[in-house]
């Protein structure tokens, strides 16, 4: 497209004064400094979607996870820069192409969980999945919920996830736990997500999906639903009964968005050009509309 410029690769704009700048002024010390341009530089070097990211929204979103002493590391799940793409129709060829692609900072659950820790104000904080045959149901007496937790690891991780149990405990002996069916969660994701649909995630589960159509379904509610319904266990847990600390905060805030160059930050959802969300919609639709049964969730 005519109007979509070619930007300057990440480890180039890594050496200019600017970044060097911003690095120095954000992290300070010159040997974690040297330190940090080497571990993301690596990072972006064997990641080919995140190459084609614009860099400065690499650099921001590496930064916040710096400053708030978080691993990048895939096997640790603090955070991740998950690219997406911002689409716009080509007036010659009437078609959505790639615009720009942004890197978004997406803090994990355990990023929540080491946040926590670090305040000092929590005894205990974790999220679990809950497998089928652990719910009990609500205490008659109490009106509280009731689970029976496999003992045996190996039986466990075989049984089928039906929800999630998050819990905290604070030091002056607060505790405070939520529950949600999964069913529940898919509701929520379809209802709260614009990239997320019920209908398409059931055709994604199943396996019904051309590959052709796999990008419609590149949100992290598709690709990881149980980590990022983990995660939605902890955010409104610790949103609504936990003590939040600064950098807890500056997570919030900053999760699953990403940075231009003036300082304004996005939610990928809300700088994509509606008609493109409204158009992904329609074709999931479709693809379910084809489909030649609906899956019942119960027996995947």
């Amino acid at each position: 497209m005519s109007n979509v410029t070619t930007k300057p690769s990440f480890n180039v704009m890594l050496q200019t004064e600017g970044y060097k700048k911003m690095i120095s002024s954000t992290i300070g010390d010159p040997e974690r400094a040297r330190r940090f341009v080497a571990s993301i530089g690596s990072a972006v070097a064997n990641n080919k979607k995140l190459q084609e990211c614009t860099p400065y929204t690499i650099l921001s979103g590496a930064l916040l996870g710096e400053a708030l002493n978080l691993s990048p590391s895939p096997q640790l799940g603090h955070y991740y820069l998950v690219p997406f793409e911002k689409k716009q129709k080509n007036p010659e060829t009437n078609k959505w192409e790639v615009a720009e692609t942004n890197a978004t900072f997406i803090l994990g659950y355990k990023g929540y969980i080491q946040l926590a820790i670090r305040s000092g104000q929590y005894q205990d904080i974790d999220v679990i999945e809950v497998k089928e045959g652990e719910f009990i149901g609500r205490n008659s007496t109490t009106g509280k919920l009731e689970f029976n937790f496999y003992t045996n690891e190996s039986e466990r991780k075989d049984k089928k996830i039906i929800g999630y149990l998050s819990y905290l405990e604070l030091n002056n002996g607060f505790r405070k736990s939520l529950f949600m069916t999964k069913d529940d969660m898919i509701d929520y994701a379809d209802e709260y997500s614009p990239a997320f649909i019920k209908k398409g995630y059931e055709l994604f589960i199943a396996g019904k999906v051309k590959e052709s159509d796999m990008y419609k379904y590149s949100s992290h509610w598709y690709q990881n639903f149980d980590s990022m319904a983990k995660k939605t266990m902890l955010r409104q847990l610790i949103s609504k009964w936990g003590i939040m600390s600064i950098d807890m905060q500056n997570a919030f805030e900053r999760d699953n968005t990403f940075a231009d160059e003036k300082g304004n930050y996005y939610y990928p959802e809300t700088i994509d050009d509606s008609k493109l969300i409204e158009t992904k919609i329609e074709e999931q639709k479709q693809d379910v509309e084809k489909a030649p049964k609906q899956v019942d969730m119960n027996e995947l």
